[in-house]
């Protein structure tokens, strides 16, 4: 295969997605596989779930193809310092060395809002935008992309910022919603109340929504109030396994230059 490719996994809440991915184009070169997270979803499980993931998709790549894995996880240095919607377990766990050593291929753990932000800007809605813009996922959670001249500003969890006393994601996740059997309109209410609170902090220039529920951006975006303007993610479900995958060989490649060996566990 000539194609750049890298190996996406995007770990949520409820699913593990995982693909093969032309980093040029963002384009997946096969069809994605999912399977239900482990429950309970400790990294032991979701590691070993990952790892018979990679290890279908990859029978047709290089075997030293790189793996990015995005994670509801603040992660600093390959380690999950975080855990929401997941287990609580991730907490303090080092991914970076675990799926390293269960893959046998280099692997980069990232935040999985951070992950999807970054396909968003290379390849969706963000593309060739700069100064300040909003990645939020509305799904299980909601998850945050900062972006600044489209550098991201990592690991911001705007979804857990304090709104009427409880972390915002309670009620503007798109989960939320369907939680509470709310209406559209008055989900859009307490979505705008969030982007408000955001705006009145960080004034983007632009935020862009994603996650399953931007299928339906018809029934909520044209409700918004919020200053900036608000347009639906493009890459839809597959942002997180694209951004997953890019971020894996941007870091690879940038290692490779400064000459520092990527961590991998020989084959025995």
């Amino acid at each position: 295969m000539d194609r750049p490719v890298a190996i996406g996994v995007d770990v949520g809440g409820s699913g593990i997605k995982v693909g093969a991915v032309d980093t040029a184009t963002g384009e997946l070169v096969a069809p994605r596989i999912r399977v239900v997270t482990p429950q309970p979803s400790t990294p032991e499980a979701v590691v070993r779930s990952i790892a018979r993931l990679v290890k279908r998709i990859g029978t047709s790549l290089d075997a030293n193809a790189v793996v990015g894995v995005g994670v509801p996880c603040v992660v600093i240095d390959g380690v999950t310092k975080t855990a929401a919607n997941i287990d609580p377990g991730w907490i303090g766990f080092d991914a970076g060395s675990a799926l390293t050593k269960a893959l046998k291929r280099p692997v980069h753990v990232l935040n999985d809002a951070d992950a999807a932000g970054l396909a968003e800007m290379r390849f969706g809605a963000g593309r060739g935008r700069d100064g300040v813009v909003l990645v939020l996922t509305l799904g299980t959670g909601v998850g945050s992309a900062l972006f600044n001249d489209g550098r991201l500003v990592p690991n911001t969890e705007l979804g857990h910022m304090e709104i009427r006393g409880r972390d915002a994601e309670r009620r503007s996740a798109a989960a939320a919603r369907t939680r509470r059997g709310l209406s559209w309109k008055a989900w859009t209410n307490d979505l705008d109340e969030h982007l408000h609170a955001i705006d009145r902090i960080l004034w983007p220039g632009l935020f862009i929504l994603g996650g399953g529920v931007s299928k339906r951006a018809d029934r909520f975006i044209p409700r918004l109030t919020v200053r900036p303007p608000v347009v639906s993610a493009t890459l839809e479900n597959d942002a997180g396994i694209v951004g997953a995958a890019l971020s894996a060989a941007e870091h690879h490649e940038a290692r490779a230059s400064a000459g520092a060996p990527e961590r991998v566990t020989p084959t025995r």
